[in-house]
């Protein structure tokens, strides 16, 4: 199935979005950082042929979609919340699945909790629930000292620097070194997530991220309203960043839940492993569980 990159108008912002397939049921997936609308290349296609319209847009300040905000403040999860809202809206669909990975699926798990839109299915990929993962940073030496990138790119200017030095090098170091099967992260794909980073406004929004999430730190705690929407995780059981024992307490927030580890498996999960998690997202969107 063809994957083509369309300009969506939304929330005042024009977002690239690589769209495949057609109709009123939307497959709407939120990529991670560093990355872009580029991770979902391998899940579009199946999506598309599931019978979704399936849309992978580059995220407030990332790759292609513009305009870029310079400061923090409009990185703040309300108003990320509003793209996807915007963008679900735009779409004019009857229905509306939500994939989201790593930054994406922080704020996949938000839009759910707080019912932003009606949602018939939500996935969320080695990321997780944010109030677990509030609680972990406040309580866990061990998963402060996997987060301190988190902390250095609190500083202002420095962490763009060194994330651009060196033609990005720091960019592509990031896939390469915490990949496990590093063979679907060529010299290509590399370069696509390095040049991303490197346009102008790019990094700093990217950045600016982890610098609003910072600064709500005390909102994550919760409450939270438990998430009714049926709610799969899939999770790279070799994630360098974010441990598997996050994923505890999950069940106490979401209603129906299903959980697929993968062992062997990076953070880089649906681009390392794509025919284990498209093999899950099939079965498990087709209403069955996968039993992995």
């Amino acid at each position: 199935m063809a994957i083509v990159t369309r300009v969506i108008t939304a929330n005042g912002f024009d977002f690239a979005v690589d769209e495949a397939g057609e109709g009123e049921r939307l497959a709407l997936c939120l990529h991670g950082f560093p990355e872009s609308r580029f991770s979902w290349r391998y899940q579009l296609p199946l999506l598309a042929q599931m019978g979704y319209r399936a849309w992978a847009p580059d995220l407030r300040g990332y790759g292609e979609t513009e305009p870029k905000p310079a400061k923090v403040s409009a990185y703040m999860i309300d108003r990320l919340m509003d793209d996807v809202a915007a963008l679900i809206d735009k779409s004019g669909a009857n229905s509306v699945t939500l994939i989201g990975h790593d930054w994406g699926a922080g704020l996949a798990w938000t839009f759910a909790a707080n019912q932003v839109r009606p949602l018939e299915r939500l996935v969320i990929m080695n990321l997780p629930h944010p109030a677990l993962m509030s609680a972990h940073l406040r309580r866990s030496w061990v998963q402060l000292k996997k987060s301190w990138y988190m902390f250095f790119f609190q500083l202002p200017g420095l962490p763009e620097r060194v994330m651009t030095a060196n033609g990005a090098q720091a960019i592509r170091n990031a896939f390469l070194g915490m990949a496990v099967d590093k063979a679907n992260f060529t010299p290509d794909v590399l370069h696509r997530f390095a040049a991303d980073a490197q346009r102008p406004g790019a990094i700093r929004g990217m950045i600016n991220w982890y610098r609003a999430a910072l600064r709500a730190q005390g909102k994550l705690a919760g409450p939270w309203p438990i998430i009714e929407t049926p709610t799969l995780i899939i999770w790279g059981e070799e994630d360098a960043a974010l441990g598997i024992e996050l994923l505890e307490g999950t069940d106490t927030l979401v209603r129906d839940l299903t959980i697929e580890r993968l062992p062997g498996v990076s953070h880089w999960v649906q681009q390392e492993a794509p025919e284990k998690v498209n093999a899950i997202l099939k079965t498990w969107l087709r209403g069955s569980r996968p039993g992995g």
